[in-house]
């Protein structure tokens, strides 16, 4: 088969790979129908190592459809089109039936596309452990654009809106402004956001905020534009999206007395200057929102379903696999508008 493989910093190559096997009865393989690049994905292109790997295929979110099932597999059969977890548990235990794999009592807890021990999603054919609980068919009523974003990014601005305890009045900054922080705007305004402010350097990402509903903020100026607005008291809950030092210090320094600031973006700095006097004062309630993408998957459906949400608006490019590295490219750049990256088979 073909698929996208990472060989370093900036080198992501469309290339040979062996196709999967079943490893176990109860694997399964999934022919890849579309594949997204997370903004996660962008740490290893950027050169990050979550293992001494190199040659591995990466990527983490795909549909695709059945093409063989293991013995053990029950719920599942080949011709089913299905939507995989980005992070995948045992299946069997309390925490995992339960939805929160990252609590998975057998530490079978893993991510597509790290390294070798679980080959990534941007390939032609997917091996999926534990098939049964791992896939799931794609509902009716969500077309296959709005499941690929529930195999992580809807789940994952989902958790990111709850951790930020984002209710009914309650004013809201949203800072990162990619697919992910889109979707976390639209999820403040659903859960009942009063206000919901919007921060990126990028203008058009933040003229597509105003489209949902929210209100766009120059990150230069957000600071002291809300202190006069709020006559000093700032925000309730902030969501940050991107995972940088300044980032989650704006998102800190947004929100007032009894805030709750919700980290989304995967930092890569294990040495980040915490402000905890800050903290203090404020009275502030911090949670780094790694969550469970089975956990949410049944309300974010019905949210769908209903038309309360439509994550497949962040979609900007479709590219074929062949075309990975360009893909890359133009995601980490952000060139041409690029937002949301959707790559075919």
């Amino acid at each position: 088969m073909k698929a996208l493989t990472s060989h370093g910093k900036g080198d992501i190559r469309f290339e040979d790979y062996a196709d999967p096997q079943c490893h176990a009865d109860t694997d399964l393989i999934v022919k890849m129908k579309t594949c997204g690049i997370c903004g996660s994905d962008l740490h290893i292109y950027h050169g990050a190592k979550f293992s001494a790997d190199t040659g591995f295929c990466v990527g983490h979110e795909a549909i695709g459809e059945v093409a063989e099932v293991g013995k053990g597999v029950r719920r599942l059969k080949p011709g089913d089109t299905v939507m995989l977890s980005a992070a995948v548990g045992c299946g069997s235990c309390r925490s995992c039936l339960g939805g929160h794999i990252n609590r998975c009592e057998n530490n079978m807890m893993s991510c597509y596309g790290l390294g070798h021990a679980l080959e990534g999603c941007q390939a032609e054919g997917i091996r999926v452990p534990m098939g049964d609980f791992n896939a799931r068919l794609i509902p009716e009523g969500i077309t296959e654009d709005q499941a690929l974003m529930l195999t992580d990014n809807l789940p994952t601005a989902y958790l990111g809106c709850l951790n930020a305890d984002i209710g009914p009045g309650k004013t809201v900054a949203v800072v990162g402004l990619g697919p992910i922080g889109l979707m976390a705007v639209e999820i403040a305004l659903v859960l009942g956001a009063s206000k919901v402010y919007a921060l990126d350097l990028v203008p058009e990402r933040r003229a597509r905020a105003e489209k949902l509903g929210a209100i766009a903020l120059d990150p230069a100026t957000a600071k002291e534009r809300l202190k006069e607005e709020t006559k000093g008291r700032m925000l309730d809950c902030a969501v940050e999206a991107v995972g940088n030092d300044v980032t989650i210090r704006t998102a800190i320094d947004l929100v007032g007395a009894q805030g709750t600031v919700s980290v989304i973006g995967v930092s890569q700095n294990m040495d980040f200057s915490f402000p905890m006097g800050l903290a203090f004062i404020k009275g502030l309630t911090f949670r780094i929102s790694a969550g469970s993408v089975q956990c949410h998957w049944d309300e974010l459906i019905s949210l769908i379903q209903a038309g309360r949400l439509r994550p497949e608006a962040v979609i900007t490019h479709r590219m074929n696999l062949s075309e990975g590295g360009e893909a890359y490219r133009l995601f980490d750049t952000k060139e041409d508008g690029a937002l949301k990256m959707v790559m075919s088979a």
